[in-house]
């Protein structure tokens, strides 16, 4: 279904200290994939030309990657350099044309632009179900500015209320870490699940790792100290939850563009 054409206000017009809901009847009805091009075109309202770009990873990010190209493309930005947070972004910038480093080269990164699966009301993230979560926390945490862009599905009470909060794990006695990280969330009701594919095979990241999901049935409280505890045990080597550090959440829904900043 093509989407309407919105007019929405400029960024620096775009009050920073509060949510702002920019209502559209044009909005009614859409799919979820349009609404989250929606978010990913207004966030790509803040890119602008010389800037070092993180290009994030999912469903919804691609369509700000493909619109950053377009933008490229036709003279309305330029030198912007990209650094993808997978290999399937690093594919895809590649084939629009997008020029790209990384944050060896660039250890100070302007921008980034990414999905989510969950945020919760502190604009804290569950971000990696697709796999992508170590490269994106690298590159996402060198930011100064980090856009989130999602639709309104993706709005949780609590960190883990919709579904897998993912944990990369080394494939080294995998089964051993994960019996450890459901044992960290008993209280939680944890369980912990290997990530595989559709024929039974394990998930492998593009770090070579494995993915465990842990599933809740109810908070899991002090979310700090829950990332402290997961992150010491070995052979874990990273955590899906991305606490404070989102700047800009830009949340699409079917009353309209909400936007929420720190």
């Amino acid at each position: 279904m093509a989407i309407p054409s919105l007019q929405f206000p400029c960024p620096e017009k775009i009050a920073l200290e509060k949510p702002e809901t920019l209502s559209s009847p044009s909005l009614q009805n859409l799919t979820q994939d349009d609404l989250k091009k929606i978010a990913a075109l207004k966030a790509v309202e803040f890119v602008e030309s010389g800037m070092i770009i993180g290009l994030g990873t999912g469903s919804t990010a691609c369509h700000a990657v493909a619109r950053i190209a377009e933008l490229l493309q036709q003279g309305k930005l330029s030198n912007v350099v990209g650094i993808p947070t997978s290999k399937k972004t690093h594919a895809q910038a590649v084939q629009v044309g997008i020029p790209l480093s990384d944050i060896e080269h660039h250890p100070i990164v302007d921008l980034a632009i990414d999905g989510a699966d969950e945020v919760d009301t502190y604009m804290n993230l569950v971000k990696g179900r697709g796999g992508s979560l170590l490269r994106e926390k690298m590159i996402e945490g060198a930011c100064k500015k980090f856009i989130v862009i999602v639709d309104e599905s993706k709005m949780v009470e609590y960190l883990g209320a919709s579904g897998a909060m993912p944990v990369e794990v080394v494939p080294f006695c995998w089964k051993y870490t994960a019996d450890r990280l459901q044992a960290l969330f008993q209280a939680a009701g944890c369980v912990a699940k290997l990530k595989v594919l559709g024929n039974g095979d394990p998930f492998v990241t593009d770090n070579a790792n494995y993915i465990v999901d842990l599933h809740f049935e109810k908070g899991i409280g002090d979310l700090n100290a829950a990332s402290d505890l997961i992150l010491r045990l070995p052979g874990v080597v990273e955590h899906g939850m991305f606490l404070d550090m989102a700047t800009t959440v830009i949340i699409a829904g079917s009353r309209g563009i909400t936007i929420k900043n720190k």
